[in-house]
């Protein structure tokens, strides 16, 4: 199957997928948007290395342009699990979260757990966007 094949008008990956990877950035399934792990990387999809607060900020940032392509909005999301490296710093990932998502109405569970790559935290969400809802 490649990425420009649907299983359906509800059920379609979204995003480039890694040629490398047996996994799409997301995929819609009605009205959720399911995001795969994403970790911190920059427009260009390289990885960004850096504190526990930067990294938290950019991986928002990559899972805000993924659900983008669906005209969702961090606002649109409504679980989100997160993989700290190490959970001593929860607290400064906790405040930058906080900063980063705003006043999101969502549910959030924050595991330990390594990453398969060099990173400090990686998150998977979940967005409930209706497919009758243009927000373009």
């Amino acid at each position: 199957m490649t990425d420009e094949v649907k299983r359906s008008k509800a059920h379609y990956a979204i995003g480039n997928k890694n040629p490398n990877l047996p996994f799409h950035p997301a995929v819609r399934a009605g009205d959720y948007i399911f995001v795969s792990g994403q970790v911190p990387k920059d427009e260009n999809n390289d990885v960004i290395s850096g504190t526990i607060e930067e990294e938290t900020l950019a991986t928002l940032k990559t899972i805000e342009r993924v659900i983008a392509h669906e005209g969702a909005t961090l606002a649109d999301i409504v679980r989100i699990t997160t993989y700290l490296e190490d959970t001593r710093d929860f607290g400064r990932y906790n405040r930058a979260f906080q900063a980063g998502i705003g006043d999101a109405v969502l549910a959030r569970t924050t595991v330990e757990a390594r990453a398969v790559i060099n990173t400090k935290i990686e998150m998977d969400a979940i967005v409930y966007l209706p497919l009758s809802v243009d927000k373009t």
